[in-house]
């Protein structure tokens, strides 16, 4: 749901704030946009991901968005928020958090090639590369003399882990989350819409630092194969970029998918929601990020489907459905003429081939592998024990076999001496 105001932009312009803020779900300061675009400035945007559990096919949502801001001219800064990782309730021990993050930085790269969205204008930042400074922390030290403790819980409620005792840390993550839009020098944040009440907690506490309210963007989340939200720390939620072909196949069949129910459908949100048919119907990006390449039309349609197919679900009484968009295939399944048994299978083939390509940049990658490895080890796995290597000690003197050797030829008579001149 975008804003909208009474600034006279040019269509130019106009284009440019809808491509920025379309298919989200709420928009808070639209205004402040709109009046760069009315400067001719390029927006500064950052979204934020905190490295914890493998992600999953959700981060879809924010990087398909992420190529809108791109089309659209907006600079787009990446924070691989490690010491937030850290924070939030121990999620990731602190050992594991640096292997984590280039783990992130690897796998996102290999999801915006397979979807065709250019790199070269997108800047991923470390957090611990600025929050460890001096001048951060002493801007958190005097947010911390600002905020309440009621508003700092409120604000981490939908994000920070809820615990019967929770920790102070989960207490500072929304602040310094206000923080980072500052020191990343960005006019807005993008985000999921969990994360709204960080998003006003920034509007208020940064202008009392002395420092300019920014815009926030939000898009939906998508709905968990169980319920509730689709989440990296939690597996049997969620479906991994590098997860087999038959993992997908079995945690789509386990997953929640109500007939007639469209609004919390793990199985249908996650492509329906995905704007695939932005990337994949409409074409690619080219390298300035701006230039659209002709896509495959095909791409989840069958061999056979008519000019205009975007996906094909081959039913198992009626033969094949095809749909233009994803709208429609979205409206049929609420109709109930599309049945969870039909949707299922073609869903499977639908994933599968958006994680092809990342599974096969992962194979030929030997450092992404070993990263990998030691970013999420095997809890299973036993430890290798080590053979005790043999160090010899030579015994004390008088000890030992070649002492007894010893002492028993000096014990032995001597053998005659030989006779000399023949004398006996």
């Amino acid at each position: 749901m975008a804003d909208t105001s009474p600034l006279d932009l040019s269509p130019e312009q106009n284009a440019q704030y809808d491509l920025i803020t379309r298919r989200l779900q709420e928009v808070l300061g639209g205004d402040a946009i709109k009046t760069i675009l009315k400067d001719g400035r390029s927006p500064k945007a950052y979204w934020g991901t905190a490295p914890t559990g493998r992600p999953h096919i959700g981060y879809f949502v924010p990087l398909t968005k992420i190529a809108d801001f791109l089309r659209a001219g907006v600079e787009v800064k990446i924070l691989l928020a490690d010491v937030h990782a850290f924070l939030d309730n121990l999620k990731a021990p602190i050992e594991l958090v640096q292997h984590r993050t280039k783990y992130y930085e690897f796998i996102l790269l290999a999801v915006f090639k397979s979807l065709g969205i250019p790199t070269s204008k997108l800047h991923f930042i470390q957090g611990s590369s600025y929050q460890l400074t001096r001048e951060y922390n002493m801007d958190n030290y005097r947010l911390c003399a600002t905020v309440t403790e009621h508003d700092a819980k409120k604000a981490g409620a939908e994000v920070v882990k809820q615990v019967e005792s929770p920790l102070l840390s989960g207490l500072l993550y929304p602040g310094l989350q206000a923080l980072d839009e500052q020191y990343l020098d960005v006019d807005f944040q993008f985000g999921g819409v969990d994360q709204r009440k960080i998003f006003t907690f920034a509007e208020l506490y940064l202008p009392r630092l002395g420092y300019r309210k920014r815009s926030h963007l939000m898009n939906a989340m998508v709905p968990g194969l169980m319920g509730g939200k689709m989440s990296s720390s939690d597996p049997n939620s969620k479906i991994d970029f590098l997860d087999s072909p038959e993992a997908v196949k079995k945690k789509l069949k386990a997953a929640f998918c109500e007939p007639g129910n469209v609004e919390d459908n793990a199985v249908l949100f996650p492509i329906s929601q995905l704007k695939i048919d932005q990337i994949k119907g409409t074409g690619m990006l080219d390298a300035d990020g701006k230039t659209v390449v002709p896509a495959d039309q095909k791409s989840f349609a069958s061999d056979n489907a008519p000019e205009g197919t975007l996906f094909t679900v081959e039913t198992k009484f009626d033969g094949p459905i095809h749909f233009s968009t994803f709208a429609e295939m979205r409206q049929a399944f609420k109709d109930e003429k599309l049945h969870p048994a039909d949707l299922k299978p073609a869903m499977v083939n639908a994933i599968n081939r958006l994680l092809d390509p990342i599974r096969k940049t992962f194979e030929e990658n030997e450092e992404f592998q070993k990263v990998e490895k030691l970013a999420y080890p095997d809890p299973n796995a036993k430890p290798t024990k080590k053979k005790k290597e043999k160090v010899y000690t030579p015994p004390p003197p008088g000890m030992g076999k070649n002492a007894k050797a010893s002492d028993a030829s000096a014990k032995s008579p001597a053998p005659p001496s030989a006779p000399v001149d023949g004398v006996a």
